[in-house]
């Protein structure tokens, strides 16, 4: 049956591709899509294993990518692109910039891990086997949705996406997530690429937006301050004002931090 996609804006416009993180589904980007759906054609799929994709195995972050270049070329008709990405999806999003350098214009990764973690993968799987019945939990996953900013009114898609997510499908997420390194393509994309994290995030998060930005001329990176995983759902009118002046080439916010 292939991914599925929600599209909404003009055809006619350019194409602007929202990748959500693992976990959660393409619901995340709802007030984005609110913000910028007058001026692009905006195409949010749902990852495989994911929301609306559920019955779709995740296989590969490169496999997913494939996946997604396959969904703009379809719908591409001479417009310009720009992909965003958060945490999986910006992992999806740099594979893609790695595998077809010349398909995106513009690109905004946000939380892209490329630093494995090594001893997380050697715990993983006993450490899912365990803990996956609290999934299931709706205490837990409260707990869960506030680390990620996940706001009351989405909490019910958040615990249904979380509940419906099989076991097999969760760890090929995972241990494609720990292990992402940038591809040695990355450094040939002729993208405009915008590289976010959180201050709040972990170190090697920090660390892995350096080396995403230290790895193609085109990028530039900044810090968004007392922010942790998920800058898109704890304050969406900053980063779509951030989002909207970056692709238009107009001043950026004040108060994030340069990384370089």
């Amino acid at each position: 049956m292939g991914l599925y996609v929600k599209e909404s804006g003009n055809k006619n416009a350019p194409i602007l591709v929202f990748l959500h993180g693992g976990g959660v589904s393409g619901w995340m980007w709802e007030k984005q899509v609110q913000f910028l759906k007058e001026e692009y054609f905006v195409l949010i799929p749902d990852l495989p294993g994911h929301g609306n994709s559920g019955n779709e195995k995740f296989v590969s972050i490169n496999k997913t990518a494939e996946d997604i270049i396959n969904i703009i070329q379809e719908r591409k008709n001479g417009q310009k692109v720009t992909i965003i990405g958060f945490s999986l999806g910006a992992q999806i999003a740099l594979e893609i910039l790695s595998v077809k350098e010349d398909i995106i214009d513009q690109a905004i990764i946000v939380s892209g891990l490329v630093r494995p973690l090594k001893y997380f993968q050697a715990i993983l799987k006993p450490l899912i086997r365990i803990s996956m019945p609290l999934t299931k939990s709706k205490s837990f996953a409260k707990l869960q949705a506030k680390v990620l900013y996940v706001g009351e009114e989405q909490f019910d898609l958040y615990f249904q996406d979380t509940i419906q997510m099989s076991v097999e499908d969760l760890l090929r997420v995972l241990e494609e997530n720990m292990s992402y390194r940038i591809p040695d393509g990355f450094k040939r994309s002729k993208a405009n690429i915008l590289v976010l994290v959180g201050e709040k995030e972990k170190k090697t998060m920090g660390k892995s937006a350096v080396v995403i930005t230290r790895s193609n001329r085109n990028c530039q990176g900044y810090m968004i301050p007392r922010v942790g995983h998920g800058i898109s759902l704890a304050n969406p009118d900053f980063f779509n004002k951030l989002v909207e002046a970056w692709m238009n080439e107009k001043e950026l916010p004040k108060g994030m931090r340069s990384i370089d």
